[in-house]
């Protein structure tokens, strides 16, 4: 089901300025990455908690919630490295928006929470790649190459958990609709030294 439905979620390609952005404000970018991180860990664990009847999804939920709390860290000892704290958390106009998207009704709700985060996943995935494409060898390379591998694997369960919890006409249609949303949310933010 991933290889059809996974089709489907080609994003539209990022401005290539935001890797400029990014790269000429490093710093800032590491802190609101390890935001991201530990924001993403815990929109797991909401999902594990919203479905306890859903072994599955809590499983893969609970899985994922440690890895991104792994990543969390790592991104801590980076700016750690550098002479940085983390900084608070800020509110993200993307998620917010990507979040506004969301239906009610408990089965359109699964079913959008679990696309809205495959969308949002493979946007990480892109925008990762390109920082890893920018910067110069090394172990902040290799570090941000494994998280865009990372990325991709969480985009696909995602995908793969609405496949096997959702209708699979309503992912096809909903997922369309979801990448039309998020192309026009993409293009109407500003850009800044943010993961998103």
């Amino acid at each position: 089901m991933t290889g059809e439905i996974g089709a489907d979620l080609h994003l539209v390609p990022t401005d290539p300025r935001w890797a400029e952005v990014v790269m000429a404000e490093f710093d800032q970018f590491l802190k609101d990455h390890a935001s991201c991180e530990k924001k993403a860990s815990g929109m797991a664990l909401n999902i594990a908690s919203h479905y306890p009847d859903r072994p599955q999804l809590v499983n893969a939920m609970a899985e994922l919630a440690v890895e991104e709390l792994t990543h969390y860290r790592e991104v801590v000892r980076l700016l750690t490295k550098r002479g940085l704290a983390p900084g608070a958390d800020r509110k993200d106009p993307y998620i917010r928006r990507m979040n506004d998207l969301i239906r009610q009704g408990p089965e359109r709700y699964l079913l959008d929470r679990l696309l809205v985060a495959a969308v949002v996943e493979r946007r990480g995935h892109e925008r990762f790649g390109l920082i890893a494409e920018a910067l110069p060898e090394g172990a902040e390379k290799r570090f941000f190459n494994a998280i865009t591998e990372s990325e991709a694997r969480h985009w696909r369960l995602f995908i793969d958990l609405a496949a096997t919890h959702c209708d699979a006409q309503a992912i096809a249609r909903r997922l369309t609709e979801l990448v039309d949303a998020e192309a026009q949310i993409i293009q109407c933010l500003p850009l800044r030294p943010a993961l998103h």
